[in-house]
Order: C-alpha cells, then sequence, then structure tokens
C-alpha cells in the first residue's frame, strides 16, 4: 500500500511539472517548492525528526515497489500469454471436436437409415414367412382333410364283416343229399361291408388281407353232420359230428389269406344232415383281420 502511494504523489508531481512547463515553465526553486507544498499537503506538519524518516520510509518503499511492480507485470505477461497460447490450443481443440462431432452425426444419420431400411426388410420377410407359413397351413390342412377322408374309406372299406344263420324262419333238416351242396344262409345278422351274399350263401373278398372264418354246426342223432368251408373251389377245413342218438354239434375255424374277388362258403357233404330253428343252431361267419398291401 505505502508503494502504491509513493508511485502515486510521483506521478501527480510529474503531471504538476509537464503542465507547468506547457504553460509557460517553472524554474527549479518553484519545482522544488511544489514539491515540498505537495509533501506538506499530504503530510501535515510534524516535527522535524518525524518528516526526516517518513522521507527516508517513502523513498524507500518507492525504491523497493517499483521494482516489485515490473516484476508482477513481466509475470502476468507471461502468463497471459501462456494462457492465450493455451486459448488456441482449446479452440483447435474444439474445432477438432466439432469437425468429429459432425462426422459422428453423418455416421449415425447413416445408421439410422440402414436401420430403417433393415426394418422395412424385416418386415417384408416377416410378411412373406406369414404369408408362406399360412400358405403351409392351408395346404396341412387341406391334405390332413384329404387324408382323413381318405383314412376314413380306407376304414370303411377294412369295416368287414358278417355272420349269418342258416333258416330265415321255421325249423327242420336239410338234408340228407346225394352230392354236396352250397349251403345259404339265409338270416343275416350282420353283413358289414356287404361282402356276405345271403341268396348264394358266398363271401366274396373286396380287399386284400387276412380273414378269419367259423362255422358251427348242429343235428340229432341218427346221421352224421359234416360240412367243410371251401376258397375257390378247395376244401379248408372241417366240421364233423356223428353220434347214433342224442345232439350233434360241432364247429371249426380258419384264417385265409384271401385277394380281391377270392370266395369262400360252407358245403355239406352228401349223406349228412344238420338241423335249425330260430335259435341260429347253424352259423357262418367271418371278419377282415387286417389288410394286406
Amino acid at each position: 500500500m505505502k508503494a502504491l502511494v509513493c508511485i502515486l504523489l510521483l506521478l501527480e508531481t510529474f503531471v504538476f511539472v509537464a503542465q507547468q512547463q506547457v504553460d509557460g515553465g517553472l524554474n527549479e526553486n518553484e519545482i522544488s517548492q511544489q514539491i515540498s507544498s505537495e509533501d506538506e499537503r499530504q503530510n501535515p506538519p510534524r516535527t522535524d525528526t518525524l518528516r526526516a524518516e517518513a522521507s527516508t520510509d517513502s523513498q524507500q518503499y518507492c525504491n523497493l515497489g517499483i521494482p516489485d511492480i515490473h516484476a508482477a507485470l513481466r509475470e502476468l505477461t507471461a502468463t497471459v500469454t501462456e494462457q492465450k497460447a493455451n486459448i488456441r490450443e482449446l479452440t483447435t481443440t474444439v474445432t477438432e471436436q466439432k469437425g468429429n462431432i459432425r462426422e459422428l452425426t453423418t455416421t449415425v444419420t447413416e445408421q439410422k437409415e440402414n436401420i430403417r431400411a433393415l426394418e422395412t426388410q424385416l418386415r417384408e420377410q416377416q410378411t412373406f414367412i406369414l404369408d408362406e407359413l399360412k400358405k403351409k397351413n392351408d395346404e396341412i390342412s387341406n391334405l390332413t382333410l384329404s387324408k382323413v377322408e381318405e383314412l376314413r374309406k380306407e376304414n370303411r372299406e377294412r369295416e368287414i364283416a358278417f355272420s349269418a344263420g342258416l333258416m330265415q324262419s321255421g325249423s327242420g333238416h336239410v338234408g340228407p343229399f346225394t352230392t354236396e351242396i352250397t349251403l345259404t344262409y339265409r338270416k343275416v345278422l350282420t353283413n358289414i361291408g356287404n361282402a356276405y351274399n345271403p341268396v348264394t350263401g358266398i363271401f366274396t373278398a373286396p380287399l386284400k388281407g387276412a380273414y378269419m372264418f367259423r362255422v358251427s354246426i348242429y343235428s340229432n342223432g341218427g346221421t352224421p353232420a359234416t360240412v367243410s368251408i371251401f376258397k375257390n373251389g378247395e376244401h379248408m377245413v372241417v366240421a364233423h359230428d356223428v353220434q347214433a342218438q342224442d345232439r350233434l354239434n360241432s364247429s371249426n375255424g380258419v384264417v385265409l389269406l384271401l385277394e380281391v374277388g377270392d370266395v369262400v362258403y360252407v358245403r355239406l357233404w352228401s349223406g349228412n344232415r344238420i338241423y335249425d330253428n330260430q335259435n341260429n343252431l347253424n352259423t357262418f361267419s367271418g371278419f377282415l383281420l387286417f389288410p394286406l398291401r
């Protein structure tokens, strides 16, 4: 603070001297008086000892303050110069970052466009896949319905079974005859698939496969009772019983492999007889076990 006061005093004296020189000039005595007047104005009258000490102190502070101010100014100048350099570097860095930001902005814009294109392509592919799936589902549905109907038809074709009794009504003996005859079982109990003909007594195979056939007979004693199952005119199995008295009964069965159109029937042997009534004592039955390819 004292150094600043000293500087201000020196500046005021310098300004006053310059002004007087402009106005007409001052001699050395007037300058000395002016300086003394300024000194008295700034320092009220004191004792000679105090005035001498103050003058000495002022000179010391002035001598000490001015170099310090120059050093401080040099330091400030150096600092300002360094800050300017830093500011230039920061400006350059900011400019580079702005350029980078512009490049990133452009890249982000391109990526957004790519993403929109991919989203559009994905939606198109999704629509295509859904359409194809719908077509396939429709095809499968139609195929399934067609296959189900085909299987139903095959199952209906495989539903082959029959059973029939000898007499439609009444009771009585059949035979004996001098030759074999084909028995006609007229009382149809079951005829699924209509493969059995009650008029001729013949079963005709509508499907290639394995079939089960069975025949049962009943009669009275004294005359034998014998029947045979035939396939296409070929003798397969026999059901036979003979008793001098009392009732006669027998049965037999066979599994036959038939082609489409093969025929199966029952024949009564010559010299034999059977008896039947409303109880269906004599029957001829058959059914498909499973089809064959």
